[in-house]
Parts: C-alpha cells; structure tokens; sequence
C-alpha cells in the first residue's frame, strides 16, 4: 500500500507527544491524534492505526496530511469546521439581551423564546427569526427570560446590623465548653416510599426505578450544630410546634451539654422560637431551670444565611436524603448513621464571613448615624 503522507518526528516532538498523553486534561480528540502520530511514526498502517486508536481511516489521513504539510500543531489541533455565518450582529445580539431584560409585552406575564424572536423581527431587518437562534443567543449571556427568582430584599436597619454583629461576634469567639455556641434550625423533609422496588445496578446497567413513588407523608428535622466543636445532632419529629422546640431545648440543656453553665443558642426569628414556648411546654419552675442555662441570640429578619447550621442542613440533605426514603424509621436510621460518620470525621463548617469583613462588604448598607451638633 502506497502511503501518501510519511510521518517522521523528531525527538523534540516525539517526547511532546508522550508528554502530552502521559497527563494532563486535554481533549479526547487531541490525545487520538497525538496517538496517530506516534503510531504512523512506528511504523504502523492506516487501517492498523484506525482499528488500534478507535478512529476512522478519514481522520487517520487528515492528521497525516496536516503533520506533512504542516507542523505537529496543525496536525493536533482542530480545523476550522464549516457553518453559517451568525445570524444575528454584535449590535443585534445587544439589542436580543436588552430585550429580554426589559418587561414583556402587555397581557403577558414573561418573555417566550417565540416573543423575542418576533419581538426581533420588528426591531431588525430580518424577515424571520427562530427560536433556537435566540436560545443560542440567550443560552451564551447565561440569560432564562422565562424563569424567575425569588428573594426577600432585608431593610437594613440598627437592628439588622446588631443582630448581624451579635451572631458574628459569638462565631469569633474562642472555644469555652462552659459557654458553647449551638446554631439551631428545623426543616421539613419528605417521606417517599417506592411503588416497585428498584433493581439494583449491574457491571454496564445503571440503578434503575421506577418513576411512580408513593408519598408518605411528611417528618420535621430539628437540627443543632456547636460552632467550636464537630459535633451535630439531628432529631426527627412529626411536627413542629412551640412544645416541641421547647422539647429540644429541655434536650440541649439536660442531654447534650449538661455541665455548660450557659449555652449561647443562634436560632431564627420563627413564632415557637421563643421562651414564652417554654413556659406553654412545661410548668413555670421547669421552664424558669431552663432558661436560666439557656441565652438566645436571634439572627436579623430575612437573614437566615447568618445561621450556620443552614449550611449543615444542606449537607445532611446532599450526602443523605438525597433519595427517597419511605417511613419515619428508615429516616431516623439513616440519619443517625450519617450523623455519627460527621462527627466521627470531625467535621466542621469552616466560617470566613466576620463582623470586620461585614463592615467592609456592607459598609453602604449600614444605617448612617445622625450627627449631633
């Protein structure tokens, strides 16, 4: 067989391309090349490299031809592929992104890719749009017109900050086990049971199940978190009311830290986060001993990402109850599991957000006191 284009490296490229198949992210088409070259320089046929590199004998030419003509950087890199020319101009693409940002039409609650594309057609020259050629456009400037977000906008006030500062401060402070530092939050999860039962994945077979599940109601997480020291506890309950957070405070007291002289506790400001849930759970004695080793500390209104257990709530759900899980028991098994794996490896929320860095991150946001004269 006749072979059009010899490939000869040199040693200089030689160990380039061993290096460059030795390690290292590079494109799977690339490292194929590079091993096209390495065989054709050995020796090896067209059909004998195709069959061995898993190409076909097109590209095997191709990366030949390019080496020959060219040089080892032609040969590994892409060529220019063929396509239409952009539809729409840099100006245009503007005009498509402002468009987008701005209120949809009258009578409709959010902008369509089909709207915008006719929204163009009367803003253009173009006699026709289509909608993919707008999801191109929209999809690089990472803009979803037809989706929104949610959020509450925090009034940052005195008593925003206080409260911000407050939290902050307890995170600063040095371990004391006489005065621990316990964040605590409450999350809904749900129970789902299966309808059919799985089938459990095989050597090139996936996990497979079935997509009808079986609701089985609903279980409330109480969680607690310390600050200074890896440990967590997750309680399962059935529901979340004022006596059961009292409940899980007469626990944090009595079960979890009973020789602290006083536990400082961040929690929100939900209704049954309160004292008075104490006094409405238990008698006036019992409800007073509590309190007394017990100092609340209230994060701002709106501003629950200053709780760190909300970050702790959100590995529980990645690493456990990311699945369905169908009754009450299998629940508490499971997550008594994973919480013994925690803390066991010593976990810890590694917090960086400080009263100094909120002073400089939200210096604009902060009230600006009155001058006396």
């Amino acid at each position: 067989m006749n072979i059009r284009y010899r490939v000869e490296l040199s040693e200089a490229e030689r160990t380039e391309l061993e290096t460059l198949l030795s390690g290292g992210k590079h494109a799977a088409r690339k490292l194929k090349r590079a091993q096209i070259l390495l065989a054709a320089d050995a020796g090896a046929g067209d059909e004998e490299i195709a069959r061995t590199v898993g190409v076909g004998g097109s590209t095997v030419y191709r990366t030949k031809r390019r080496f020959v003509l060219g040089n080892l950087e032609a040969a590994l890199s892409e060529e220019p592929r063929p396509g239409g020319a952009r539809k729409l101009s840099g100006k245009e693409e503007a005009l498509l992104v402002a468009t987008a940002c701005a209120k949809p039409p009258a009578g409709r609650a959010r902008w369509t890719l089909e709207l915008l594309a006719g929204a163009m057609v009367k803003l253009t020259e173009h006699g026709e749009l289509s909608r993919e050629t707008v999801r191109r456009r929209l999809a690089e400037n990472d803009l979803k017109p037809w989706r929104r977000d949610m959020w509450c906008i925090p009034e940052v006030d005195g008593t925003y900050v206080a409260r911000m500062e407050d939290v902050l401060d307890l995170y600063a402070e040095p371990p004391d086990p006489k005065r621990p530092v316990v964040c605590f939050d409450e999350s809904p999860t749900q129970l789902i049971g299966e309808v059919r039962q799985p089938i459990p994945a095989t050597p090139g077979q996936l996990e497979r199940y079935d997509c009808e599940y079986r609701r089985n109601g609903t279980a409330n997480l109480f969680v607690f978190l310390d600050v200074h020291q890896p440990w967590r506890k997750v309680k399962v309950t059935d529901s979340r009311t004022a006596r059961d957070f009292a409940q899980c405070m007469r626990d944090l007291v009595d079960l979890h830290y009973p020789k602290a002289e006083r536990i400082r506790v961040v929690l929100d400001n939900l209704s049954t986060h309160s004292a008075g849930a104490l006094y409405e759970a238990f008698p006036a004695p019992e409800a007073h001993r509590i309190l007394r080793r017990l100092e609340l500390h209230y994060t701002p209104k709106h501003a629950s990402w200053l709780n760190m257990v909300e970050i702790e709530i959100g590995v529980l759900r990645g690493q456990c109850l990311g699945r369905r899980i169908g009754d009450r028991k299998a629940l508490e098994t499971e997550i008594a599991a994973w919480e013994a794996q925690r803390n066991a490896a010593g976990a810890r929320i590694q917090w960086m957000f400080t009263t100094q860095r909120a002073r400089i991150k939200l210096l604009q946001a902060y009230p600006d006191p009155v001058n006396e004269s």
